[in-house]
């Protein structure tokens, strides 16, 4: 029964869109009352109703065919911002060119996304948030879910815009306004003109290519000025090592050759102008770096979508200038992007988080081998978890065992009852729709 209610939601959505574009709110009244008269009038001899449904109904058909009369060609060019976030909205231009004959007037403009209607596979696999509370009827036929995927594939509310008039030839600028409901890519295909009929009851469509799409940042809470634990550690190889690959040093001065010095480090210039050798002397380097470890091993919904926004509140709200920041965690591998000290800008790790997907197929042993393989460069470690069971316990307790002063975040909808005791310093739990308010508890 599930393929043939997936296929009966995906014609029913296309009949929605078709409905809520083509029709004005005009249009939509005479609909209704060809509706209601078709149901009134169906004894003539009692009622004079069929007349206004057949009046009605010329109307809708007569505005119809006057939409094939719309004829155009247009040429559409947006002006994006580099970013945008979650849950703010995100203002860009548009610009139209009238490559016609005639000058284009009352047009209004639609922005058209990506299909956002998902697959089979996709529909069957997913879980709304809160679908084990709805009745049986809804989780059985799963239309609610469908409406859920929809919304969370689509990626952001786009309303239309009026076009002011545009003389053949002509180029007008429109300001467009986007509201991005979920991170991620938000990728627009085109755009639709539109154009209603003289009766002002439906409208003709001229669809226009435009591929175009840009990164949704994770939403992100203020996080208060923290004294995030941890002292400057070594790191092999210094802050060179950390922008390229291989064993290099921060350099420090130039001294006199002595036996055992690598031929590499020769000062080849300075060996000409003193006439014996000298070498290139370096320093070992020793600054702070943490680690910011996300927990992917959860369901997509509400829990891991904040899980999200709090390792980027943490990655924009920690000092880099003299420090190291590593953000880890797992996919379809073990990632560890690092920032700081001139190597790269939180900007390009909230382009990462928003990307981030939840881990189906690895277990969270993965993320505790990643993480405890780079604890001798760690000065301390914001753990956002998404639950607080024995594994995750024990893998808190691995660090602060190996020496890692650790920082422990658990995202959940309600704050567990905690029947047993935590590790040696409790972990902070934050609360589904109370996030920034625990936060700023820290």
């Amino acid at each position: 029964m599930r393929p043939l209610l997936f296929r009966a939601f995906r014609w029913t959505w296309v009949v929605q869109q078709w409905l809520s574009r083509r029709f004005t709110w005009t249009g939509y009244l005479v609909l209704g009352g060809v509706l209601a008269a078709s149901v009134v009038g169906l004894d003539t001899n009692r009622t004079l109703a069929y007349q206004v449904f057949a009046f009605l109904l010329v109307l809708l058909a007569t505005a119809l065919l006057a939409s094939f009369t719309f004829r155009g060609a247009f040429t559409v060019r947006r002006t994006l911002p580099r970013f945008g976030t979650a849950g703010e909205p995100l203002a860009y231009s548009v610009h139209i060119r009238n490559d016609g004959p005639a000058t284009q007037d009352g047009l209004t403009i639609f922005e058209d996304t990506a299909d956002p209607r998902p697959t089979l596979p996709e529909f069957l696999a997913a879980r709304e948030p809160g679908e084990d509370r709805r009745n049986w009827f809804d989780r059985t036929v799963g239309y609610p879910r469908w409406m859920w995927l929809i919304e969370r594939r689509r990626g952001a509310r786009l309303p239309e815009r009026p076009v002011p008039a545009i003389l053949p030839g002509g180029d007008v600028e429109v300001r467009m306004e986007a509201w991005p409901t979920r991170r991620g890519r938000l990728r627009l295909v085109g755009a639709t003109l539109a154009r209603p009929d003289p009766f002002g009851l439906f409208r003709a469509f001229i669809r226009v290519p435009a591929p175009q799409s840009l990164a949704v940042l994770p939403r992100r809470y203020p996080v208060p000025d923290l004294d995030l634990p941890g002292t400057r550690k070594y790191q092999q190889g210094g802050v060179a090592l950390a922008a390229s690959v291989g064993d290099s040093e921060e350099f420090a001065s130039l001294r006199d050759y002595r036996p055992g010095d690598p031929l590499r480090r020769i000062h080849w210039r300075s060996w000409a102008r003193a006439g014996k050798p000298i070498v290139k002397e370096y320093q070992d380097e020793f600054f702070v770096r943490h680690a910011l470890v996300l927990d992917t091993f959860g369901a997509p919904g509400d829990c891991f979508e904040e899980a999200v926004s709090v390792a980027a509140s943490f990655a924009v709200a920690i000092p880099s200038q003299d420090s190291l920041l590593d953000l880890m965690f797992v996919g379809p591998q073990a990632y560890c992007f690092t920032a700081g000290r001139g190597l790269a800008h939180a900007d390009r790790m909230l382009e990462v988080l928003a990307g981030v997907e939840p881990c189906a197929g690895k277990p969270f042993s993965a993320l505790r081998s990643a993480v405890l393989e780079r604890y001798g460069e760690l000065s301390g470690a914001i753990c956002v978890l998404l639950d607080w069971d024995a594994e995750r316990r024990a893998f808190v307790d691995a660090l602060r065992g190996a020496g890692v002063p650790t920082l422990t975040l658990v995202i959940g909808e309600e704050a567990p009852d905690l029947s047993e005791p935590p590790a040696s310093t409790g972990p902070h739990f934050l609360t589904v729709g109370r996030i920034a308010e625990g936060l700023a508890r820290l």
